[in-house]
C-alpha cells in the first residue's frame, strides 16, 4: 500500500544546513578571489633544517648550551624555551646560529610570548637574517648597520604616535643607522599594527622569502590552532645576502616585558619544477618504503590466519546514523558560523587600526598649521582639518561599539558550542541561547547598515556580514523539535 510522502522536520533541517554552508563557502571562495589569491600556482616544497632550528622540550643540554645555536648576553635556555631577556630594566640578548645560512629561498617560523605586568611593554624582540653575528648592540639588542634584513617587534611609542605594538620589516645593506626616535618608520619598507603582548595563546609568525619576495604573516595568538595565520605586510624585489646567519634578540629599557621564544623552525624552499630530494636519495626511500609494505601485508595474512573468528565481525561506528549525521551538520553549521563572525571581526580590528592612523596623521597635520597661524585665528583649510578629525574619532567610536557586539555575539557562540547542552539545560534554555545571538547579530546588523550609508565601512564588509546573519536567523528562527534537542544533548559529547 502507498503512504503519503511528507516532508520531516529532520529533512527540512538538513536542507537549510546544507544552503547555509553552501552560501558560507561562495562566500569564502570569492573573497578569496577578490584578494587575489592564486589557487593555480603550485606551492614550493618545504625541507625542513634541523641544523638552523630548535623547539622543546629538551631545547638546551646539561651545560645550558643550544645544539647548533650561540646565545649571548641576557638570554637564558632551559628545556622548553628561550628567555631572550627578563623583565627587567635594560636587558640585552640574543641568540644566533652557529653556521651559515646558503639557502636562495627559505621560510622561518616563529613562536613566541611578550608578557609584561605593565599595561605597556618594551622595547621588543627581532627577527634577523645578516650575513655577520649582530651578538651585540642597542637594536632589539643587536648590532647596528647590519647587512641584511630585520623583522621587528616593536612594543614601546618612541615618538608618541599612539601606532605601538606594530610590526617592521626593516633592510640594512650595513651603512645604515636605525632611527630609533620615529620608531623606525622612516626606513620601514613593510609594516602593520598587531597586539602581540600577553596573549592567552603563543603568538606565531611566519616569515618567507620566495623568489625575491618577504611575506610575514601573523597568528595573533588568540587560538590554539597553528594554522591560523592572517596577512601582515610583503615586500617585493627585496634582495638579501645570499648566505648568512638566523638570529632572535631582544631589549628592554626603562619598561621591561619578558621575551620567550618557544621554537623557530627553518624550512628550505624548492622551486616546484626542481628536485627536492637527489633521485638515488628518493629511489632508496621507495624501495624501503615497498619493502615495509609488503612487510605489513604479509602480517595481516598471518594475523587473520591465527585469528579466523574475528573476520566478518561488524566494527562498531564505522558508519554514522541519521541522527548523528543531523546533529554533526548542526554543529559544523555553528562552527562555521562562528569562524565568519571572528573573520568580521579580524576585518574591524584592521578598520580601526586604519583609522587610528588617519587621526593621528591629521592631528599632527592640525597641530602644524595651528603653530604657523595667526593668534586666535585658523585658516579656512585648519577648520576643514578639524571637521576631520571630529567625523574620524566619531567613526572610532562607532566601530568600538560595533566590535563590541561582535566580542559579545562569539562569546554567546563559544559558550552554547562548548558547554555542549550540559545536565539541566533543557529546550527552553538552549532557545533561549539562541534568541540572545540572534538579538545581538540584529543590533550589528542595523550598526553596519548605518556605517554603509555615511560611506564609513566598505559594502564588501556590509555584505559579507548579511549573509551570516540571514543564515544565522534562519537557523535560529526554524522550530525545533524536542526530540532533535534530546538528541543533540545525547552526541554533544561525542563531537566536542
Amino acid at each position: 500500500m502507498a503512504m503519503p510522502i511528507t516532508e520531516s522536520p529532520v529533512a527540512s533541517a538538513r536542507l537549510l544546513i546544507i544552503t547555509f554552508l553552501t552560501t558560507l563557502i561562495f562566500h569564502c571562495s570569492v573573497a578569496d578571489i577578490a584578494a587575489g589569491s592564486s589557487t593555480s600556482e603550485e606551492a614550493p616544497h618545504r625541507r625542513f633544517e634541523y641544523k638552523y632550528s630548535f623547539k622543546g622540550p629538551h631545547l638546551s643540554q646539561t651545560d645550558g648550551s643550544i645544539p647548533f645555536w650561540i646565545h649571548t648576553g641576557n638570554a637564558i635556555p632551559s628545556a622548553d624555551q628561550v628567555r631572550i631577556t627578563p623583565s627587567l630594566r635594560s636587558q640585552r640578548g640574543s641568540v644566533w646560529t652557529k653556521n651559515k645560512v646558503s639557502f636562495e629561498n627559505w621560510e622561518a617560523e616563529v613562536t613566541f610570548r611578550v608578557s609584561g605586568r605593565g599595561r605597556m611593554g618594551a622595547d621588543g624582540l627581532a627577527v634577523w637574517f645578516t650575513s655577520a653575528q649582530g651578538l651585540d648592540g642597542p637594536v632589539y639588542g643587536a648590532a647596528d648597520q647590519w647587512n641584511g634584513v630585520g623583522i621587528f617587534f616593536d612594543s614601546f611609542d618612541n615618538d608618541g604616535k599612539k601606532n605601538n605594538p606594530a610590526i617592521l620589516v626593516v633592510g640594512n645593506n650595513g651603512k645604515l643607522v636605525y632611527d630609533h626616535q620615529n620608531d623606525g618608520s622612516t626606513q620601514a619598507l613593510g609594516t602593520c599594527l598587531r597586539d602581540f603582548r600577553n596573549k592567552p595563546y603563543p603568538v606565531r609568525a611566519k616569515i618567507t622569502y620566495y623568489r625575491k619576495t618577504l611575506t610575514v604573516m601573523i597568528n595573533n595568538g588568540f587560538t590554539p590552532d597553528r594554522e591560523d595565520y592572517e596577512f601582515c605586510t610583503k615586500v617585493d624585489n627585496m634582495i638579501i645576502p645570499s648566505d648568512g646567519f638566523f638570529g632572535i634578540s631582544a631589549a628592554t629599557g626603562g619598561l621591561a616585558d619578558d621575551h620567550d621564544v618557544l621554537s623557530f623552525l627553518l624550512f628550505r624552499l624548492t622551486e616546484p619544477g626542481q628536485q627536492p630530494i637527489p633521485k638515488e636519495e628518493k629511489d632508496k626511500y621507495q624501495e624501503e618504503f615497498q619493502n615495509f609494505q609488503q612487510e605489513l601485508d604479509k602480517k595481516k595474512e598471518e594475523f587473520q590466519k591465527e585469528h579466523p573468528d574475528v573476520q566478518g565481525e561488524p566494527i562498531e561506528d564505522l558508519y554514522e546514523s541519521v541522527n548523528d549525521r543531523e546533529i554533526r551538520q548542526v554543529f559544523e553549521g555553528q562552527n562555521r558560523i562562528h569562524l565568519e563572525i571572528k573573520q568580521l571581526n579580524r576585518q574591524l580590528a584592521m578598520i580601526l587600526d586604519e583609522q587610528r592612523r588617519y587621526v593621528s596623521v591629521i592631528t599632527d597635520e592640525v597641530a602644524k598649521r595651528g603653530t604657523n597661524a595667526e593668534s586666535g585665528q585658523l585658516d579656512s583649510a585648519g577648520q576643514q582639518l578639524g571637521s576631520i578629525v571630529a567625523t574620524q574619532q566619531e567613526v572610532l567610536r562607532n566601530l568600538d561599539e560595533l566590535k563590541n557586539s561582535f566580542h559579545e555575539s562569539l562569546r554567546q557562540i563559544g559558550s552554547v558550542q562548548h558547554q555542549g547542552n550540559p545536565v539541566g539545560m533543557g529546550t527552553y534554555e538552549t532557545v533561549q541561547h539562541f534568541n540572545d545571538i540572534k538579538e545581538h547579530l540584529h543590533t550589528v546588523k542595523r550598526d553596519v547598515e548605518h556605517l554603509v550609508q555615511r560611506h564609513e565601512v566598505p559594502r564588501g564588509a556590509s555584505h559579507a556580514f548579511l549573509l551570516i546573519h540571514c543564515s544565522f536567523c534562519n537557523l535560529c528562527c526554524r522550530p525545533v523539535s524536542p526530540v532533535l534537542l534530546s538528541q543533540q544533548e545525547a552526541a554533544a559529547k561525542k563531537f566536542f
